[in-house]
């Protein structure tokens, strides 16, 4: 039995884990935490039978404290650390969404607790650091994002120097193919109809604005050992081929499937077990035909600020990451528009210039910093 602790219980990945370990004899939660959102927690908790729950969000731990009585509560970051180093697992889901994530992945790792990984702002924000962590603790790192589990499953029965290059695709979100001009007067009910994934709002706007990819790129190069110069993105709108990998001898493998979160959920739990998942087989005469297209990173220029930030290093991807979190939540509450979200990160880049990373207090600085100075940029573009 494999004892797991959930962090982001209640969001999407949080959720479709459940339901996974609900259909699993082989896994047993015992420990569930989330941001502020306590009902569902609690509802989750009496569900599963788990005592030990934590709220990141300390007023709305208080509230969960007051009307459950079936268990523990923690509360704040440290209650959120706490219920992962004060109990017993096996593995820990991160899936909280942004770099909060960050606490409980170091938490986890330093604890030489295997980490089910679905923030993938840990590795933006920290990837050097956190992946030196892993090395030193033993703990392993297995990817949920559907690219990353895909190319965890493509390369880890590849030896050394046989993966030349790797592809992540994307879907191009509900825009592909506008022009700048047709995206000035997007709404935040248009940039939140993605066309062939169900995801959290944050990364749902990530999609539409291609961060989430420059975000992978950064996680892959991290996970993966691979330059960033053998990381291509490629607009694949079916969203069937989830990542390629180019090998030495010119072959290529590929990873398909239809989309649907339950399955990295499931690798990445049972791993190095398969399970049954309770999807149809991939039917290719159904589909017809599949297309690509190389992305559009002039009209979504997210994904070049990333790989730019990327090669810059340091601290340059935690600040574009912050300031990306803040800009989308601004565009979210019509404080912002679609385009302004790459302009306002890219004047946060410009004003803060990348710095050396020698500690994870380097990282929370520069964290803070360009939240700061983000929040002001988006206030003089919205003003």
């Amino acid at each position: 039995m494999r004892r797991i602790v959930i962090v982001g219980s209640t969001g999407s990945i949080g959720t479709q884990a459940l339901a996974v370990v609900e259909h699993s004899p082989d896994l047993e939660v015992v420990g569930l935490a989330a941001g502020s959102s306590w009902e569902p927690l609690v509802e989750q908790a009496a569900r599963h039978g788990v005592t030990r729950i934590a709220l990141a969000d300390g007023d709305a731990a208080a509230q969960a404290a007051e009307s459950w009585t079936a268990g523990d509560v923690l509360g704040g970051a440290e209650g959120l650390v706490e219920l992962i180093t004060g109990g017993d697992c096996d593995l820990v889901l991160n899936a909280l969404v942004g770099s909060a994530g960050l606490g409980p992945t170091i938490a986890t790792l330093g604890e030489g607790i295997d980490l089910a990984l679905a923030n993938k702002e840990s590795l933006v924000v920290g990837g050097e650091l956190v992946m030196a962590l892993a090395a030193a603790t033993g703990a392993r790192i297995i990817p949920v994002d559907s690219e990353h589990s895909a190319l965890h499953q493509l390369i880890s029965s590849e030896r050394p120097g046989a993966v030349d290059r790797i592809v992540l695709t994307a879907s191009g979100g509900p825009f592909r193919g506008r022009t700048a001009a047709e995206l000035r007067d997007v709404t935040r009910e248009q940039a939140l109809s993605h066309p062939t994934w169900e995801m959290g709002g944050k990364i749902t706007i990530d999609s539409a604005t291609l961060m989430n990819k420059g975000l992978e790129l950064i996680e892959a190069h991290h996970l993966f050992g691979t330059g960033y110069d053998a990381i291509e993105v490629v607009v694949h709108p079916q969203s069937i081929i989830h990542a390629v990998v180019h090998l030495n001898d010119g072959a290529s493998l590929a990873h398909m499937g239809y989309p649907d979160m339950r399955v990295p959920i499931s690798y990445a739990l049972h791993h190095p077990e398969r399970v049954d998942v309770p999807l149809r087989a991939l039917d290719l005469v159904e589909l017809g035909a599949l297309t690509f297209e190389a992305p559009d990173t002039d009209t979504f220029a997210c994904l070049r600020l990333a790989r730019d930030a990327a090669r810059a290093g340091g601290t340059a991807p935690c600040v574009l990451n912050a300031s990306n979190e803040i800009a989308v939540h601004a565009f979210l509450e019509g404080g912002l528009g679609f385009l302004d979200i790459a302009r306002v990160i890219e004047r946060a880049l410009e004003e803060l210039p990348a710095r050396p990373v020698r500690h994870f207090s380097d990282l929370y600085e520069a964290d803070a910093e360009a939240r700061d100075l983000t929040r002001r940029l988006t206030e003089g573009v919205s003003a």
